[in-house]
Formats: structure tokens, sequence, C-alpha cells
């Protein structure tokens, strides 16, 4: 991230490192077939998301395992965000409509907000609807945000201010996947491009 200061990169630093950490040590990626060969890591112990329900952008109070499709994928960033949360949203938009039209329908998105003090429902809903106005955003209360991340292995923090008055949020930038009972399943990295992402989410409704 740009703008970040010295002491807030070591902690960048050390909170992602943390976060691989979880990874590594609370799941492990399963072994795919030979003629299916995936770009993200599915998890043998599948996260299961937290009851704290959030705001999504018709004022509706939801929690994040409640998903109407058979895949959602879901990203924790901000609207302000003023790097890695545009590129990961462009490359999800990007998966999805790369798939034909009866998979597509079956894939749902949600954006989680890690700045809720000042993405209210109608910030979260015009950011949104520049990449896709089916895509769910939600908001809430910082503390419930922090612990429905940590459920999908997501860590958040107010990070340094900002020599022009804001603040950088400090996040964690991978992609889950929940399936249709609202259990993350794999996991991609910000590494993956769309066309990769768009492989495994056909590969995974298609089995």
């Amino acid at each position: 991230m740009s703008g970040i200061s010295r002491r807030s990169g070591r902690r960048l630093l050390a909170a992602l490192l943390a976060v691989v950490a979880i990874l590594l040590s609370a799941c492990s990626a399963s072994e795919p077939a030979a003629d299916e060969k995936m770009h993200g890591a599915e998890l043998d112990q599948k996260y299961v998301a937290s009851p704290i329900e959030l705001t999504d952008t018709t004022g509706q109070d939801v929690a994040l395992g409640d998903v109407e499709k058979d895949l959602t994928l879901v990203f924790f960033g901000y609207t302000r965000c003023p790097d890695i949360c545009g590129i990961v949203m462009s490359s999800i938009t990007s998966a999805i409509t790369r798939l034909d039209d009866d998979l597509r329908e079956r894939v749902g998105m949600v954006f989680v907000t890690t700045d809720p003090a000042r993405d209210d429902t109608k910030t979260l809903r015009g950011y949104l609807d520049r990449y896709d106005p089916s895509f769910t955003g939600l908001t809430g209360d910082l503390d419930d945000v922090v612990e429905v991340g940590r459920s999908m292995k997501v860590m958040v923090d107010e990070g340094e201010k900002l020599p022009s008055g804001g603040y950088e949020v400090v996040h964690s930038d991978h992609v889950v996947g929940l399936d249709a009972g609202g259990e993350g399943t794999i996991v991609w990295t910000k590494d993956v491009s769309a066309s990769e992402m768009s492989e495994d989410i056909e590969a995974l409704l298609t089995r």
C-alpha cells in the first residue's frame, strides 16, 4: 500500500505473516485430481463463517454464511483502498464474467468492508455498482467485522494516519469461496489471475 510509514509497514508485514501461519496451521490444501489442478488452495478443514450478522446495502441484517448461491466469493476490503482492493475486485468481476450464463447464475459475491466508519450502505452500493450491481456489500460495527473476518482467517486492523488526513486500513487480501452450506472451501491469493479463478470456479461447479 502506498503512503505507509516504516512502522506501519512492519505491522502489516507481521500481520500478513501471522495470517499465512494461521492458514498453514489451521488447514491444508487438498491434493486435486491430476486432471483438475486448482489454482486456489482447497481446504481440508473448512472455514466456518461467524453467525454474527452484518448489514447489507438494502438495510437487511444477514450472516456471512447465509448464502443463496452454490458458490459465493467473499472479499474483505474498503472503498477508499488505494490499490489492492480494486485489483482484486476487478479480478473477481472478470472471473465471473468469463463464465457461461448458466454457471454465472450460480455464483454470488460478497464484499465486507473493513472500514465501516466510512463505508455506510450507500457508499458500499455505489462502489460495488461500478463492478457488478448484483454484488452484495456488508457493513456493521468494526468489532463485528473483525470477528467475522477471523472466521475467514482475515485480519483487519486500522493503520497509521496519512498526511492527507485519512488512514490506511490493514487487511488480508485473499478471496474465500463459500459452498452452498456457507462454509469456506477454497482460498485464492491476489496473485491468482481472473482466468485462473474462473477455471477454478467452473471446476467447482461442474464436479
